[in-house]
């Protein structure tokens, strides 16, 4: 969206392998999105909370990481079945009990 385009297989369509490469060597120096945006403002939270931290309450300086936003992580997709697992899993269930 930042690049004016919210047809991502459009962009792709559009974007050349060089123009690809390119981009994805600009981000590996100079990253953009919203983690770095979150790194930004964490920052700035950090300061701000510094300037104004009573030392007697609270000793230590607060750090960019205590401002960043934590997110539960995501699950592991799980691996899909074999049909031949699924088939002699099937047949485990249905299997006669002697």
């Amino acid at each position: 969206m930042a690049v004016g385009e919210i047809d991502v297989d459009a962009l792709l369509a559009r974007l050349t392998s060089r123009q690809l490469t390119e981009w994805m060597a600009f981000y590996r120096l100079e990253p953009f999105g919203e983690r770095r945006a979150d790194l930004r403002m964490a920052i700035l939270a950090a300061l701000i909370a510094n300037v104004n931290r009573d030392p007697k309450k609270h000793r230590e300086p607060f750090t960019v990481d205590d401002f960043m936003p934590k997110f539960e992580p995501i699950a592991e997709p799980q691996q899909s079945q074999s049909w031949q697992q699924q088939k002699a899993m099937l047949q485990s269930l249905f299997k006669p009990k002697s």
